[in-house]
């Protein structure tokens, strides 16, 4: 494995510099918040632009976070032949530090030898829960993936790192072991396929051999269908994927897009896909573990019209999660669900919306989870976008997101923003966190 250092043209040059500068002193400057870190700064519309975050909590309690670095300006494929690289950058204190931004993915646009390595993004990322290894996935290769088909789409590029994400493996396409499934379904092969960014999740009940099950949740466009979303599953940390509940049932069938998973309580699954003015969600719940049959339910919309997650005009990529909490006023325990979104209007003014599952009753169905969600913690007033989160050593959420701190979205892209939250901070006070429910959950 390789560690690079970024070396960039003149101009990318300042901005990383800067950035490192910035992040480690906004706390006591512009922001006056000791939580708050800049991570990757777009300080002008007219700098190469950083997008998409991901962040993961390793074994050893550091914290990575990888993000594009698009000198295309674009997604993959919208600029033939244009470059993104995928860059990382990690705290060995639970946020309060982070070191230099490094190189993880070169894109190598027009001058790239073959298909995959012209550009790496929409990076995805777990860390396994009881060694050093880690996993990215990124989307790759030089096709839209809007106008992909069966034989020329989009590569599934899967880098690992065995070190706690220090260093980090060349890319292996495994794209083709993913499609073939796909080939005998009802609605016929896959056209296009894309791995939705952020958080892959890994189980806290089922382990089969030596890992824990791994989620994530793909947008596929079939031949003789919409898009819809499908989850994958894997038993040997990303090594081979399956279709959980084969691919036959869609848990999104229809208005689908980029997607989220986390596990429930009772081990069932939970798929959260983004559309204008809220989410979908669906849960999928086990006949078979080890086959990983079973059956999802009747997808639900949550927004405003059931006092659900809304984003008022825009449909955009968020992350859902599950935490362990007790509420203050009785002391009961309850499970405690996030789900990110821009409040809105349009991508702006992103926080994160929470409701507590007191019993079975509260996630036997997809309406019951789309519902009647409790509250919501406004992270940002200003133009914001993606975000994802992931679960600290030191029990406080790490919350990294897209925000338009120096300067607006053209130019294509944003100031990734890291943020560090208390259950507390997120249901001002209504709940804190519950050590005993956390270690049956596993964490």
């Amino acid at each position: 494995m390789k560690k690079y250092l970024l070396s960039f043209l003149l101009m990318s040059f300042v901005v990383t510099s800067f950035a490192q500068g910035a992040a480690e002193d906004s706390a006591a400057t512009k922001n006056e918040n000791p939580t708050r870190r800049e991570l990757y700064i777009k300080p002008d519309t007219k700098c190469i632009p950083f997008r998409i975050p991901a962040i993961a909590t390793a074994s050893n309690g550091d914290l990575v976070t990888v993000c594009d670095y698009r000198f295309s300006r674009e997604d993959i494929g919208v600029v033939l032949n244009g470059r993104i690289d995928l860059v990382y950058r990690t705290s060995r204190n639970n946020g309060k530090k982070w070191g230099k931004t490094y190189l993880l993915a070169e894109g190598q646009g027009e001058n790239s030898p073959n298909f995959m390595n012209v550009a790496f993004g929409d990076p995805a990322i777990v860390a396994d829960r009881e060694n050093s290894q880690m996993m990215v996935l990124s989307c790759a290769g030089n096709v839209s993936y809007i106008k992909g088909t069966r034989h020329h789409h989009q590569s599934i590029a899967r880098f690992y790192s065995g070190d706690y994400g220090n260093t980090w493996s060349e890319p292996v396409d495994i794209s083709e072991s993913i499609y073939e499934q796909f080939d005998n379904s009802p609605l016929g092969p896959a056209n296009s396929m894309f791995v939705a960014s952020g958080r892959i999740l890994q189980s806290r009940n089922i382990k089969m051999g030596k890992f824990y099950r791994l989620y994530c949740a793909v947008l596929v466009q079939p031949v003789k269908g919409p898009w819809m979303n499908f989850v994958l599953y894997s038993d040997n940390f990303g090594g081979d994927w399956r279709v959980l509940g084969g691919v036959e049932v869609s848990p999104i069938p229809q208005g689908a897009d980029e997607a989220k998973v986390e596990e429930l309580p009772d081990g069932s699954v939970l798929i959260s896909s983004r559309i204008s003015g809220g989410r979908q969600f669906n849960i999928f719940k086990y006949s078979d573990v080890a086959k990983g049959a079973g059956k999802w339910d009747k997808m639900a919309f949550s927004g405003a019209a059931n006092n659900g997650v809304e984003s008022k005009n825009n449909a955009c990529n968020g992350e859902v999660m599950l935490l362990p909490a007790r509420r203050v006023s009785d002391g009961k325990d309850v499970y405690l669900l996030l789900q990110s979104v821009p409040f809105g209007p349009q991508r702006t003014n992103v926080g994160i919306y929470y409701k507590a599952l007191e019993s079975e009753a509260d996630y036997a169905t997809s309406a019951k989870i789309a519902a009647d969600w409790e509250g919501r913690y406004q992270v940002t007033k200003l133009g914001s976008a993606y975000s994802t989160m992931s679960w600290q050593k030191n029990n406080r959420l790490a919350f990294f997101y897209e925000e338009e701190t120096y300067s607006t979205w053209e130019g294509g892209g944003y100031t990734l923003v890291y943020e560090s939250l208390s259950i507390e901070d997120l249901t001002d006070g209504k709940y804190e966190y519950n050590k005993q429910l956390a270690k049956q959950m596993g964490m």
